[in-house]
C-alpha cells in the first residue's frame, strides 16, 4: 500500500457524501409511496444498516488498532533502516577507499617500480598458471606410467614365455598411437612442447623391442657360453643338449626379428638401411664386452699409442670366427627367409660398430697429437685393406648402402671402410693433413738445412733403377734425393685413401707445396749467383752450397767453383724433373687425374692450383697429359736456364782469359811439339790459361754430368767460343792482314783446342770436332799454302761452277760448310790475296 492510499483511508468520513450516496440508494429502492408503507422492509433496511454500521465501527476500531501498531513498527523500522543507511554509507567509503587502493595494486609491476615486486594479479596468474601445469604434468605422468608399465609386462612376457610372444608389446604400441591420434585432435598434454611425450613414448617403444632383443639375446649367450664362446667354437664336440640350446635361441631371436618387420614402423628407422641380424648381433655382446675390457678400461692393453692392438684384435675376431659363421651359422640361416645373407660378412660387419664407438671416444683426445692421429688413420686403412683382402664387403650383409654423392663429388657405394670414421668429419680430416703438412715441411726444411744438403751424391743412385724417366747417369745433390724420397713417402702416406677428394686434398695441402719449395729454393740459388756474377754484389743468403754472407762475390761464381754450384742447380731441378714424369706415368696419379678431370668440384680445386695442369673443361673428354705436367715444366726450365749459365759463365770465362792473347800482348812462346800439336809452331804463352780453364771446365762437367747433357753443353760451349775466336782471329781483325805463318799458328790453335777437349771429355776426335769444324775450316783455308792455295784463289773468285769449286775445296781442306761468298771473305784475309 502506498503512501497517498494510506493518508486517503486516514481521512475523516464526508457526511454531505453519505447523505448523498442514502439518498440515491432509498430513491432507487422505494420508488413509491407504497414502498413506503411496507414498514417490514424499511424496517429491515434500517436493521440491515444499522448492523452494518455497527460492524463498519468495529472493523474501523479494529483497523485503527492495527494502523496505530502498523505505524508504530514503521516508524520502528525507519529508524533502523535510516541507521543501516548511515553504516552502509560509512562502509560505502570506506570500500570506495579500499577499491582504490586495489586497483592501484592492481596495476602491472612492469609500469611501476621494479622493487615493489609482482603484483596480486600477476601472482594469480603465476599460480594460476603453475596450477595448470600441475595438471598437464600430473597427466603427463599418468601417461607415462601407463606406459612403463606395459613395456615391463611386455618384457617380462618375452621373459617369462617359452615361445615368442609380443602381445603386450602391441598393446604399448597401441596406446602410444591412441596417444599421438589424440594429440592430433585436441589439445592434450602430448602437445605440450616442453613436455616432448610422445618423442619419450616412441622412445620407450624402441627401448622396449630392445629389452626384449636383449633378453633373447641373453639368452642365446648363455647357449653359446657353453659352446666357449666367445672362444673359438668346436661344434661338433659340443653336446646334444648344448647345440639344440643355441639353436633354439637362435631360431628365437630369428622369429623376433620377423615379428619385428611385421608389428613395427620401419619409417621411424633410418632410411636407407636395415637392422642387423638379431642373433649375430647378440652373438657380437660377448665379443663387445671383451674388446672393452681390454681397450677402453684402465688396463695396459689400452693404449692410444697402438691403435693396431684394437685393429687386430677385430681382424682376428673375424679371422677366427669365420668357419663357425660360413659352416654352422649359414646352415641355421638356409632354413628361414635369411638365407640370403653372408653369416661372415653379417658378422664382421656387426663388429664395426665397436671400432667405431672406439674411434669415436679416443680421436678428440689425439686431435693434440698429430702424429698419434696419423698413426691411428695409417692402422684404419690398414685395417680396411686387411678385411677387404679377407673378402669382406657390404653385399650379402643387412646393410643396404645409401647410393649418394658428398659435397665433394664423391660417389658413395658399398662399405666405405672404417676409416670414413675419421676422415668423414671435416675437423679430423684437417687436424691429420695440417699434422702431415706441418710433418713434411719439418722433414724439408732439415733436408735443406743439412750440411752436405747440396753435396753430390757420390753413388748412381741405385733406388731409382725402377724409374724409366730418371736418367741413370745422373748423379743428384743430397737434397734432391731426399726430397724424392719425401715426396715419395707421403704418396705412401696418403695412396691407400679411398676417396678421391681426400687424396686430392693431400696432394695439394701436402704434397705440392714440397716441391714448390724447392723449386723456389733452387730459383733463389740461380737468382742468387746471377746477381753475384753481374754486379758483384754480397753473396744472398740461401745459396747452393754456399755458407758465407759476406766478402766478393766473384769469387763464388768463377771458376770451377762458380760452375759448380751451377751444375748442383742442375742435377738437382734436373733429377726431380725425371722423377715426376714417372711419378706422372704412375698408376695411382693416374687415375687421380682422370678423377680430377671428371669430376666438376674437383677440377674446381684443381683450376686455383698454379701448379697443376689446367684439366678438361668437360667430364667426356678424356684427360691429357699427367698431373706433375706443370711442375715439370717449371723445373725444365730451371734445367734450361743453369743450362745457359753454365754456357755464359764458361764462355764468359774463357773469352776474358783470351782477352790478353787475341790483343797480342804476351811476348813468350811454347813449342807446339810441347802441348803434342803435330807442328813445330810457336805458340803464345797467354793461350796456356784459357786452355787449361777450359780444359778444367770440361772435366767437371764430364765427371759430374750425365753424358747427353755434357754433349749439349759442350756444343754450345764450343761453338761460342769457336765463333769468338774466328770472329776475332780471322773475319774482324781491322786493317791488319794475316800472313801465312799466323794463318799456321791460328790453324795449330784451333786444332790445340779440339785436342784439349778430346782429351778433357775422353771422346772421339769426330764427336769432338763437331762444334769447331767452323773454325777449323776457316783457319785451313788460310793456311793454305804452294799450289793449294793458288787453286782454292783461283777456283773460288773465278768463273768455275759449283761442283768443280766443291770437289776442289774437298780435296784441299776437307769438308767445306761456307758458301762461296764466304771463302772469298775468308780468303781475303790473307795478305798475299790480291782479289
Amino acid at each position: 500500500m502506498t503512501s497517498t492510499q494510506i493518508r486517503t483511508l486516514l481521512q475523516p468520513p464526508n457526511v454531505n457524501e453519505s447523505n448523498a450516496r442514502a439518498l440515491a440508494y432509498l430513491n432507487s429502492s422505494f420508488k413509491s409511496l407504497d414502498d413506503l408503507e411496507k414498514e417490514s422492509d424499511l424496517d429491515s433496511l434500517v436493521e440491515q444498516a444499522r448492523q452494518r454500521l455497527e460492524d463498519l465501527d468495529t472493523k474501523l476500531a479494529q483497523s485503527q488498532t492495527s494502523l496505530d501498531e502498523i505505524i508504530a513498527h514503521t516508524r520502528q523500522r525507519a529508524t533502523e533502516n535510516l541507521h543501516t543507511a548511515q553504516e552502509l554509507s560509512l562502509l560505502r567509503h570506506s570500500l570506495a577507499d579500499e577499491l582504490s587502493f586495489l586497483s592501484g595494486e592492481l596495476e602491472s609491476s612492469l609500469s611501476s617500480n621494479p622493487d615493489d615486486g609482482p603484483t596480486l594479479l600477476e601472482e594469480l596468474e603465476t599460480l594460476h598458471r603453475s596450477l595448470k601445469e600441475l595438471d598437464s604434468v600430473k597427466g603427463y605422468v599418468q601417461v607415462i606410467e601407463h606406459a612403463l608399465r606395459l613395456s615391463e609386462a611386455a618384457v617380462d612376457q618375452v621373459r617369462n614365455s617359452s615361445s615368442v610372444t609380443v602381445s603386450e608389446y602391441e598393446k604399448l604400441q597401441a596406446f602410444v598411437a591412441a596417444v599421438a591420434a589424440a594429440s592430433s585432435k585436441v589439445e592434450t598434454v602430448a602437445t605440450q612442447p616442453d613436455l616432448h611425450i610422445l618423442a619419450f613414448l616412441e622412445s620407450v617403444v624402441e627401448q622396449t623391442w630392445k629389452d626384449i632383443k636383449g633378453v633373447l639375446s641373453t639368452t642365446l649367450l648363455e647357449a653359446a657360453e657353453k659352446l666357449k664362446w666367445p672362444m673359438k667354437v668346436d661344434y661338433a664336440s659340443a653336446s646334444p643338449e648344448d647345440r639344440k640350446a643355441f639353436e633354439t635361441a637362435f631360431y628365437n631371436l630369428l622369429k623376433l626379428q620377423t615379428i619385428g618387420g611385421k608389428i613395427r614402423d620401419s619409417s621411424k628407422r633410418r632410411a636407407g638401411t636395415r637392422e642387423g641380424l638379431y642373433p649375430i648381433q647378440g652373438l657380437v655382446r660377448g665379443i663387445a664386452l671383451r674388446f672393452k675390457f681390454h681397450f677402453e678400461g684402465t688396463r695396459l692393453t689400452n693404449r692410444a699409442d697402438k691403435p693396431e692392438w684394437y685393429f687386430t684384435h677385430i681382424v682376428n675376431e673375424s679371422h677366427d670366427h669365420r668357419p663357425f659363421m660360413e659352416s654352422i651359422v649359414q646352415a641355421l640361416l638356409s632354413s628361414t627367409e635369411y638365407r640370403s645373407i653372408n653369416a661372415w660378412r653379417e658378422f664382421t660387419f656387426q663388429l664395426l660398430p665397436v671400432l667405431e664407438g672406439k674411434l669415436r671416444r679416443s680421436i678428440p683426445t689425439l686431435l693434440a697429437h698429430p702424429s698419434i692421429l696419423a698413426h691411428t688413420i695409417y692402422q684404419a686403412l690398414a685395417f680396411d685393406t686387411a678385411l677387404r683382402d679377407e673378402g669382406f664387403d657390404l653385399p650379402g650383409t643387412t646393410a643396404v648402402p645409401e647410393l649418394s654423392v658428398t659435397a665433394d663429388g664423391d660417389i658413395r657405394d658399398g662399405w666405405e671402410g672404417i676409416s670414413e670414421v675419421i676422415l668423414g668429419r671435416k675437423e679430423w680430416l684437417e687436424a691429420w693433413v695440417e699434422g702431415e703438412r706441418k710433418f713434411a715441411m719439418d722433414q724439408y726444411l732439415e733436408i735443406i738445412s743439412a750440411s752436405d744438403a747440396w753435396l753430390i751424391a757420390d753413388d748412381d743412385g741405385e733406388e731409382d733403377g725402377g724409374s724409366r724417366a730418371i736418367d741413370h747417369e745422373l748423379r743428384p745433390t743430397n737434397s734432391a734425393r731426399r726430397v724424392k724420397a719425401l715426396v715419395e713417402q707421403v704418396t705412401d702416406r696418403y695412396s691407400p685413401l679411398p676417396q678421391y677428394p681426400h687424396r686430392t686434398r693431400f696432394l695439394i695441402v701436402v704434397q705440392l707445396p714440397l716441391l714448390e719449395s724447392y723449386h723456389g729454393r733452387v730459383s733463389s740459388s740461380l737468382d742468387a749467383f746471377e746477381t753475384l756474377s753481374s754486379t758483384l754484389l754480397r753473396a744472398v743468403p740461401g745459396a747452393l752450397g754456399s755458407s758465407s754472407s759476406s766478402g766478393d762475390g766473384r769469387k763464388l761464381t768463377a771458376g770451377v767453383e762458380g760452375v759448380q754450384r751451377l751444375c748442383k742447380a742442375l742435377v738437382s731441378a734436373k733429377y726431380l724433373a725425371g722423377a715426376m714424369e714417372a711419378w706422372g706415368e704412375d698408376l695411382f696419379f693416374l687415375e687421380l687425374w682422370a678423377e680430377i678431370n671428371h669430376r666438376a668440384s674437383l677440377r674446381t680445386r684443381a683450376e686455383s692450383i698454379t701448379s697443376l695442369p689446367n684439366p678438361n673443361t668437360t667430364e667426356d673428354e678424356p684427360p691429357e697429359g699427367t698431373i706433375f705436367e706443370e711442375l715439370v715444366r717449371h723445373y725444365n726450365d730451371l734445367v734450361r736456364r743453369a743450362e745457359e749459365l753454365i754456357v755464359s759463365t764458361v764462355t764468359g770465362e774463357v773469352e776474358s782469359g783470351l782477352k790478353a792473347h787475341l790483343q797480342g800482348s804476351s811476348t813468350q812462346a811454347t813449342p807446339a811439339s810441347t802441348l803434342d800439336t803435330p807442328d813445330e809452331i810457336a805458340l803464345a804463352q797467354s793461350l796456356l790459361g784459357p786452355l787449361a780453364l777450359f780444359s778444367s771446365h770440361l772435366t767437371f762437367l764430364r765427371a759430374t754430368l750425365p753424358r747427353a747433357t755434357v754433349t749439349a753443353l759442350y756444343r754450345q760451349i764450343a761453338t761460342r767460343i769457336g765463333s769468338h775466336l774466328m770472329q776475332r782471329q780471322i773475319l774482324y781483325r781491322g786493317r791488319a792482314r794475316t800472313t801465312l805463318p799466323e794463318a799456321k799458328t791460328v790453324l795449330a790453335e784451333a786444332e790445340l783446342w779440339v785436342e784439349t777437349c778430346r782429351v778433357a771429355l775422353k771422346e772421339e776426335r769426330g764427336r769432338v770436332e763437331a762444334p769447331w769444324r767452323p773454325l777449323l775450316q776457316a783457319a785451313r783455308l788460310l793456311a793454305a799454302e804452294g799450289d793449294a792455295w793458288q787453286r782454292i784463289v783461283d777456283l773460288t773468285f773465278g768463273f768455275s761452277n759449283d761442283s768443280e769449286w766443291e770437289e776442289a775445296i774437298m780435296d784441299i781442306v776437307g769438308l767445306c760448310e761456307f758458301p762461296r761468298e764466304e771463302v772469298q771473305g775468308i780468303l781475303r784475309r790473307r795478305e798475299d790475296c790480291e782479289r
